[in-house]
Formats: C-alpha cells, sequence, structure tokens
C-alpha cells in the first residue's frame, strides 16, 4: 500500500474477552441428493467386487449466516456423473450423497450417521466445524473421512481422517512467514469459536521465525452483519507503532468480506495499514467484488495450499465443470472448498484403482492408505502418503502430511503468485505452540 498514516492514535487497551456461545441448536437435515434415485431410497452398500456401486458422502455447510461451502456437494455431484460417463472407477459406478450441516454440530452428526446408513465406503472432500460431533460417528463405523477442509486441529489426528492439505495450521503458519517481512504491529481478526481459538497460535508460529513479535489476538463474532468496532479497534492495533506500516490479518470464513467492508470504511487516514488473510477467507471472486485493483485487498498477502487458479494443472478440473456443472453458480474453480474437493476424489478414484479387482469397502479403502499407498495429484500437491507417525505428531498434527502452501498477494486487482513455488511450513510447525 502507498501512503502514510496522517494523524497518530495510541494503542487502544485489549479487548475484553466476550462470552462463549457453546451450545449446538438443532439444525434441520437438509435434503440429501443421490445422483442414481431419490433422497433415502439407495440401500446401504458398502461396495464388494465386480459391479458394485459405490456409494460415498460429501457434506459442507449451506444457506447459513456464518461460513457456506456449497461448491462443495455441487462439485461431488458434477464429478459422479462425469466419471460415472467415464464408466465409473474400475468398471464401478459411484454414487454421491450430499448433505448440509448446516453448520450446526447436531445436523452434523446426523450427515454421518446417515453416512453410515447408506453404506458409504468414505466421505469425500467435506467441510464441516465440528469434528468432536461427526469423527466418532464415522470412527464407529470405520469409514475414512477422506480430504476434510482442514477447518479443526481434529482432522490431523484422527486415524480415519486422510486430510490432502495442511488446513488452517499451514495457511496461517505461511502467512505469519511473509507478514514478518513487511508488517509492524500485526493484529489478527478471528472467530470467537473454539476453532477460532487455534489460530492465533498458528499465525504466531510464522511470524516468529521470522523475527517478529505475537499478533494481538481479536475475537469478532462469525456472524455479525457488520465490523465496524473491529475494524478500528484492528487500526488502532495495527498502528502503535508510528514507524512502521501495520497489518491486519481478518480471518472470519465467509465473513471476511463483510469485515473489509467495515474496515474500508474505517479506514480513514490509516491508508498505511495492508492486509493479509488466507485462501477460504478470499479468492478471486470475492476480490473482484469489493472493487479489484481499486479494492481493500490491493496488496494484500494471501495464502493458499494450492496454485493459483489460472495455473494448468487446474485444467482436468475446469473440464468436469465445463462438461457437468456448466451455468451452475455455486460452483467456482476458484474456491478453494471446490479445489480440495476435486483432489479429494481424485485421492478416492487412485485408491479404488489400486484394489483392482478386489472388495472396496471402507475396511479396504482404510487398509490401503495406512498401509502407505501413495498419491499423486496432478502436481498439485506433493505426492500425498499417511503415515501416522510423521514429523508433526509430536506437536499434535500426526495426519498433517501435506506441509506445502504457496504464498500469492493481490496485485492489479488480480490473485498471483508472490513468489515461485511452494513454502513448506514444516518446521515453523513444529515450534507452534498450539496446546
Amino acid at each position: 500500500m502507498t501512503g502514510r498514516r496522517r494523524t497518530p492514535t495510541s494503542s487502544s487497551p485489549s479487548l475484553p474477552r466476550p462470552a462463549r456461545k457453546r451450545g449446538f441448536a438443532a439444525g434441520a437435515l437438509a435434503a440429501c441428493a443421490s445422483l442414481a434415485v431419490g433422497c433415502g431410497v439407495v440401500p446401504g452398500v458398502t461396495g464388494g467386487s465386480g459391479d458394485d456401486p459405490l456409494t460415498v458422502m460429501t457434506w459442507a455447510p449451506q444457506d447459513t449466516g456464518a461460513t457456506n461451502k456449497p461448491g462443495m456437494p455441487a462439485f461431488a455431484s458434477a464429478y459422479a456423473r462425469w466419471i460415472n460417463e467415464q464408466g465409473g472407477i474400475n468398471g464401478r459406478k459411484l454414487t454421491v450423497l450430499t448433505c448440509n450441516d448446516h453448520n450446526d454440530g447436531v445436523t452434523a452428526a446426523k450427515c454421518a450417521r446417515r453416512a453410515v446408513k447408506e453404506g458409504a465406503v468414505a466421505v469425500v472432500g467435506s467441510y464441516s466445524q465440528y469434528p468432536e460431533s461427526f469423527l466418532p460417528v464415522l470412527e464407529g463405523a470405520g469409514i475414512p473421512y477422506i480430504g476434510g477442509y482442514g477447518i479443526t486441529n481434529s482432522e490431523f489426528t484422527s486415524p480415519l481422517s486422510y486430510p490432502v492439505n495442511g488446513g488452517q495450521p499451514t495457511l496461517l503458519a505461511g502467512l505469519g512467514t511473509a507478514l514478518a517481512e513487511d508488517c509492524g504491529p500485526v493484529t489478527l481478526v478471528r472467530p470467537d469459536t473454539i476453532a477460532g481459538d487455534q489460530l492465533s497460535a498458528l499465525l504466531d508460529s510464522g511470524l516468529q521465525a521470522g523475527g517478529h513479535d505475537r499478533a494481538a489476538d481479536q475475537r469478532a463474532p462469525e456472524d455479525a452483519t457488520e465490523y465496524g468496532g473491529q475494524s478500528k479497534q484492528a487500526l488502532e492495533q495495527a498502528t502503535a507503532d508510528p514507524q512502521s506500516e501495520g497489518c491486519v490479518v481478518p480471518v472470519l470464513g465467509d465473513r471476511t468480506g463483510t469485515f473489509m467492508d467495515s474496515f474500508r470504511r474505517s479506514r480513514g487516514d490509516y491508508d498505511d495499514v495492508r492486509t493479509g488473510t488466507v485462501l477460504g477467507s478470499v479468492d478471486q471472486s470475492t476480490i473482484n467484488a469489493a472493487g479489484g485493483a481499486s479494492g481493500p485487498y490491493e496488496g494484500s498477502y494471501i495464502t493458499s495450499w494450492y496454485p493459483v487458479a489460472t495455473d494448468t494443472r487446474w485444467d482436468p478440473m475446469r473440464k468436469v465443470i465445463q462438461e457437468q456443472a456448466f451455468g451452475d453458480n455455486r460452483i467456482d474453480p476458484a474456491d478453494a472448498g471446490v479445489q480440495t474437493t476435486w483432489i479429494a476424489y481424485t485421492v478416492f478414484k487412485e485408491v479404488v484403482e489400486s484394489l483392482g479387482d478386489g472388495e472396496v469397502t471402507a475396511r479396504t479403502i482404510t487398509r490401503a492408505l495406512d498401509d502407505g499407498l501413495k498419491v499423486g495429484t496432478g502436481g498439485l500437491t506433493p505426492t500425498l502418503r499417511w503415515e501416522f507417525d510423521n514429523k508433526l505428531s509430536s506437536v499434535g498434527f500426526p495426519r498433517l502430511v501435506n506441509t506445502d502452501v504457496t504464498i500469492q498477494v493481490v496485485r492489479d486487482g488480480r490473485l498471483v503468485a508472490a513468489r515461485k513455488g511452494s513454502l513448506d511450513t514444516t518446521e515453523t510447525l513444529r515450534k507452534a505452540d498450539v496446546n
């Protein structure tokens, strides 16, 4: 960003910790969709040999007041149509069940129980903030969770979780590393939730690896309709040192755009404060809607698990969307949830193919993954292999096998690579205090 702050200000007092609302309101289970037949008609199928169909589930929150990921189940349905037109996987048709977890723990558990009831051999490419609700259900039935979004640390500890990216830990550690070079005081604005509680230590791990002080930790409601007070507070904290350019880091999921609207109005004379965030909170469509090059994201660092959306390695995914979901505005190829779902189904396909003509069940899929199967993703991630005793087991991430992130920057209104290649956050995370 250009320019300097014209009116000095003093740092404001730290925010009081607001009361937590930890209870889960029971949400209504959204309609589930099967590609082959109407909801609730498919009998329980656990796979098998020959031409038996394969049933999987993909879930994500939709139509809620907080983060929504409708593109994930929508893309999963499109993928099933596409793979079935190719003859299925090893001759087996794929049936995808979808479920809306409503950002609610009770409903997340209902989605998981339906996966068990319908005989799903895996839950693939899904998003939920409530692993304490759904993971025990899946673990009790032995159903693997392949390619979750990585929104909570539980996805990196469960023996039946097979994440394809490094989740929030790698994104925030990588972002902290990037910001340490260019920022004065840093303020993190994050949800006042259990998942949000984990974010500060992760960002701090990257900042401190770069020789920077810890960030100010500012909590905010994840479902607010405006963030005027929070944006002013963040600006005051970020400009506590008038000799350096401060940075504000909003990580509020779908509400990041709402925060940035308030931030732009509150910014006033603080035009030297830059911002940074993570993909999933911001994508190219968000930047466009905020004004592109003239919007508040210009100059922002944004970390991602994957190459930029224009990279040719995404062409196979774009082909699926073009052939099976053209015009479905829920599916944005630049959305990190859609990208994660593509990679998760790529993994699932390779696992099933590795079983050949043998039995395909939740148990055989899990065994193949646990036996060290190496899975390629066309260069979108490093080769994936899940080993429970890895380099990050000592800091509580035994299932985190992809520690790479890419550093991107908004330049002339477009998300572009800020540096070549990827950044390995393994050593940074090994020093993180996340307990």
